[in-house]
């Protein structure tokens, strides 16, 4: 892991485990998914091995012990070098500070859904729809059980980030679905391989 390169979202999330306590790659497996960071990242165990390895290789963090329970296989202890820290740090403030393209799947969705009927796609956004207010209501479930933990808002504050976009989309989809119920937004429906009307751009004014 070259000093320049972006530290991926599951090498970051390690480093913010160990920069709590030193543990082993179980249990920061554990708890990611205790603490629902799967909503965030892809979280898998191999992965989540191979992250470490590599942050072990750049220097950033290193094994300290090896303990036994039972007669399950040995884990090793790893704890966070102070060029670790630095590089949390630094990760951090870029994406902080940064915006980011992503290129969101939905947003291409959107721009080819008038190739389907707009029946079908009121049904289909109802369904996303439904989808959104289960991941909003689990979200929910978790500012309240905080909330009555008395944990401290800053490490959770993605959260309210995460619930604040999905009501803008929940708000947005329902007047779309609004528009093309009532009509007001004028919807073609034409079979594949028609031809698209044509957009003027500044290419071909």
């Amino acid at each position: 892991m070259p000093s320049g390169e972006q530290l991926s979202p599951l090498a970051m999330a390690a480093l913010g485990l160990l920069a709590e306590r030193a543990m082993h790659p179980y249990e920061m497996y554990q708890l990611l998914i205790h603490r629902h960071e799967d909503r965030l990242l892809k979280v898998r165990p191999g992965t989540l091995y191979h992250a470490v390895d590599r942050l072990v290789g750049a220097g950033l963090v290193e094994a300290i012990g090896t303990t036994r329970d039972g007669n399950r296989p040995e884990r090793t202890t790893f704890a966070i070098l102070p060029a670790g820290t630095a590089r949390l740090a630094a990760g951090l403030r870029s994406l902080l500070a940064e915006p980011v393209k992503e290129y969101p799947r939905f947003a291409q969705a959107l721009s080819e859904a008038h190739n389907l009927p707009a029946a079908e796609v009121i049904e289909l956004l109802d369904v996303r729809r439904a989808a959104l207010e289960k991941e909003f209501a689990v979200l929910e479930a978790d500012r309240k059980l905080a909330l009555a933990r008395e944990v401290a808002r800053q490490y959770w504050i993605d959260v309210g980030y995460q619930q604040h976009l999905l009501r803008a989309e929940l708000d947005w989809l329902q007047r779309l679905c609004s528009e093309l119920h009532e009509g007001s937004l004028p919807w073609m429906d034409k079979p594949p391989g028609s031809t698209a009307p044509q957009i003027a751009t500044e290419a071909n004014q």
